[in-house]
Parts: structure tokens; C-alpha cells; sequence
């Protein structure tokens, strides 16, 4: 009787398939990623499921379910992220953590987060269908207003002020107000945080949000790390004073000087090699007559890269450029820096495991930043990270025509399945 029940158990075994050969139900991920459309999909084509609406809470009660068919326990955490959880076989060990949000900005698209979180509950539903338990518990998180300022994923770090509760969301609520309509417990934000080791890894797919890999027609991106940022106003005084009777030669004009300093920002930020940018986004003229010369011009930079000392340098460059032209100009200038969000480099460890992972799937990849923000960036000190890329169709993000491709979209879920199950080994 033993040998037959052994000799059963060793049928059932075989007649599984093993982690290595395991692959995602791309038909079934991708029926999953078209529902999730009707949660705020509106008359022009797009989403207009922001934070904490009725159409975020009634898509979360359906990843729930889905969740549950995959195996996972989901809750509900006090920041409003949804936690679906699968305990591992080895007691004691941090979770290895997948996923992304499903928040939009209005009238948004459907593939920016939500990529990422239905192949990361496909992922955990086929593990679990195969009979596949990691050592790790599993976790499949969907961080709540992504879009809003990541407050769910910043829980985690403890980095979301008590003052940020009474702000308003993309919504019709304040952040505080919202946390709590979709189940979560503002006043007890600091129990999310999370200290270093208690997360083993986290690993995020997403779609790219920009036009290379679309453009070179490549499968896969292993990101290097998110990209650093810098913000700061730059205010040029000059003096303001008739247009029609004040001779070119005497005019301490703000807004020249200020045309030649975004020049010299754009010759500085290329004149080196790497993946830097350099962004004057918004200016601002006083008096803003046709009539009168600029007495005052105060415009925005933004400079980005995985190097913050590079992001240093460069606005140091440029800050010495821009006084050289404000002296020759007669005019005066001033720095305000207002806004820094640090690099979050990726882990050798997991960007290896996410190359190989392409590589036995025969996807072609590139190595690559992320220029955009994303909720992995708030792991940042606390796990090591991971991210994958799958292509944006010309690289469209934020809008109704936001798109990536079914097999796509199947691709970067079997490099996330196979990434999991290589951190599962790696990060014991």
C-alpha cells in the first residue's frame, strides 16, 4: 500500500511542470488585463480611474478575487495598498514582493501599473496552479495613488508626512479621506514602515512609458535604476523699461539673458556622454507687455540621471555659466532649489537574474534607465530591486492611446515569473 501511494505521489509530481519550464496563461493575463478596462474607461477611450475613487474601490474588490483564485490572502493594509500574500515553505523568511498600481491619471491610459499587476497575480497563479511553493512568502502588492505622489509604497519607507493626509488627491478627496474609502487607516500610517530585511526583494514590471524598445524593436528592458532628480526656479532680475525709446545697447533685458542660459542648459546637459536630461519646462515673464522690456524672467530646471554626483556636476556647469551671462547682461540671478528625489539603482542580483531570464526565453533585451518614477523607487534602502520594461507602442503614456502588445505584455510575465523564481534561490 505505501509503494502505490508513493508511486502515486510520484505521478502527480512528474505530471507537473517544473519552475524552469513553468510559463504564465497569456491568454487568461490578458483576457484579465481587457476587464480591468471597464473599471473607468470612459467615452474617449481612457481611464479615469484616479486614487480612491469608486471605480479604484471597485477594481480592487475584483483583484481581490482574482488574488484569491491565485492562492493569495489579500487585505487591505492600513496605507490602502492591496496585499495579497502566499506563505513560503522555509518559516522566517522575508517575502519576496511583486508588483505595481492600477491608479490612472484622468483620462488615462490602461497599461501604465496595471501591466505590472495583473502579470504579477498571473505569475502567483500559475506557481500555485503547478503546485510550485518558494521558500519565500509571496506578496503581490498593488500600491495605492501611485500616480498622486506613491504614497502607498512610501508607507513602507515611512515617508509620508501627517500633513500630506489633509492634501488633496487626483480625486474629489484629501489624501487622509481617501486611504480611508478604500478600506486603509490613515491614523495608523506608521505601522507600514519597513526596516531593512524585512523584505527579502522586490521586483516591478512596467511598461517603458517611453519609445526605445518600441522604436528598436526589442523585447525586454533590464532597468538599471531609476533615474535621480533635481529641481530648481532660477529667477533673472533685469530692469523693465519702454520698448520703443530704450536703445538695444542700454537695455538690462531678463529675458535674453534668460534665452541664453536655456541654451547653455541644452549645450551643457548634450555636450557629454550618458543617459542625463535636462529640462526647462515652465517660464514665466514680468510684466509680460509687448510693450516693455522683461524686467524679471523666472523659469523651472529639471535635470535627471542614475548619477545624483552627475546631476550635481552638471547644474554646477550650468550655474556657472548662467552667472557668467547674467554679469554680462547687467542683470542679476538667483537659485532656488526646491525639489530632489534620490537614484534608486537597481540590484546586480536581480538585473543578472532578469537578463538570463530573457535570454532562456529568447527575448532580445537592452540595459536602460528609467527616466519616469515608479513605486520600486520607495524600496530604495529597504530590499534590494528589480525592474522590467515591456514595450510602449510609440511610446505614448498618460493618454487614451497608451498601448502595448498582448505578446508583449506575456513576454515581460514570463521574464517576471522566471525573475521570482531565480530571487527565491538568490536572496536566501
Amino acid at each position: 500500500m505505501k509503494s502505490l501511494f508513493s508511486l502515486f505521489c510520484l505521478l502527480i509530481a512528474t505530471s507537473l511542470p517544473a519552475a524552469d519550464d513553468l510559463q504564465v496563461n497569456g491568454t487568461r493575463l490578458n483576457d484579465t488585463m481587457q476587464h480591468m478596462h471597464t473599471f473607468g474607461e470612459n467615452e474617449a477611450g481612457g481611464s479615469d480611474r484616479v486614487a480612491y475613487s469608486e471605480h479604484n474601490r471597485d477594481a480592487l474588490d475584483y483583484l481581490s478575487s482574482l488574488m484569491r483564485e491565485a492562492g493569495l490572502t489579500p487585505r487591505i493594509d492600513v496605507a490602502g495598498n492591496l496585499v495579497g500574500r502566499r506563505e513560503g515553505r522555509i518559516d522566517g523568511l522575508s517575502p519576496i514582493i511583486a508588483g505595481s498600481h492600477i491608479d490612472t491619471v484622468p483620462n488615462g491610459g490602461h497599461y501604465d501599473g496595471i501591466v505590472g499587476v495583473m502579470s504579477a497575480i498571473e505569475v502567483a497563479r500559475s506557481l500555485y496552479e503547478a503546485g510550485i511553493e518558494l521558500d519565500h512568502p509571496l506578496e503581490v502588492i498593488v500600491w495605492s495613488n501611485e500616480e498622486g505622489g506613491k504614497n502607498g509604497s512610501r508607507s513602507y519607507a515611512g515617508a509620508v508626512q501627517e500633513r500630506e493626509l489633509e492634501l488633496p488627491s487626483l480625486g474629489d478627496k484629501k489624501l487622509g479621506e481617501g486611504i480611508r474609502y478604500i478600506g486603509g487607516h490613515p491614523d495608523r500610517l506608521p505601522e507600514n514602515r519597513r526596516m531593512p530585511g524585512d523584505i527579502a526583494g522586490y521586483v516591478e514590471l512596467h511598461i517603458e512609458q517611453g519609445a526605445i524598445l518600441d522604436r528598436e524593436g526589442i523585447s525586454i528592458g533590464v532597468v538599471e535604476g531609476i533615474v535621480g532628480i533635481k529641481r530648481w526656479y532660477i529667477n533673472v532680475e533685469g530692469f523693465a523699461n519702454h520698448a520703443g525709446t530704450t536703445p538695444m545697447d542700454q537695455r538690462q533685458d531678463a529675458l535674453y539673458a534668460a534665452a541664453l542660459i536655456v541654451a547653455e542648459i541644452r549645450r551643457i546637459i548634450t555636450g557629454e556622454p550618458g543617459s542625463q536630461v535636462g529640462t526647462v519646462g515652465r517660464l514665466e515673464v514680468s510684466p509680460g507687455a509687448p510693450n516693455v522690456i522683461p524686467g524679471e524672467v523666472m523659469f523651472s530646471l529639471e535635470i535627471r540621471d542614475l548619477s545624483m554626483e552627475k546631476v550635481t556636476r552638471l547644474f554646477a556647469d550650468i550655474r556657472a555659466a548662467a552667472d557668467a551671462i547674467a554679469t554680462e547682461n547687467d542683470t542679476k540671478i538667483s537659485y532656488n532649489q526646491y525639489y530632489e528625489s534620490p537614484a534608486a539603482p537597481t540590484d546586480d542580483g536581480i538585473k543578472a537574474l532578469v537578463q538570463q531570464s530573457a535570454d532562456a526565453l529568447g527575448l532580445e533585451t537592452l540595459h536602460m534607465p528609467s527616466g519616469a518614477g515608479h513605486d520600486a523607487q520607495s524600496m530604495k534602502g529597504i530590499a534590494p530591486i528589480g525592474m522590467i520594461f515591456v514595450p510602449s507602442k510609440d511610446g505614448v503614456s498618460h493618454a487614451p492611446s497608451e498601448f502595448t502588445s498582448a505578446e508583449d505584455i506575456t513576454n515581460g510575465a514570463n521574464v517576471l515569473l522566471k525573475t521570482v523564481v531565480g530571487m527565491d534561490e538568490l536572496l536566501q
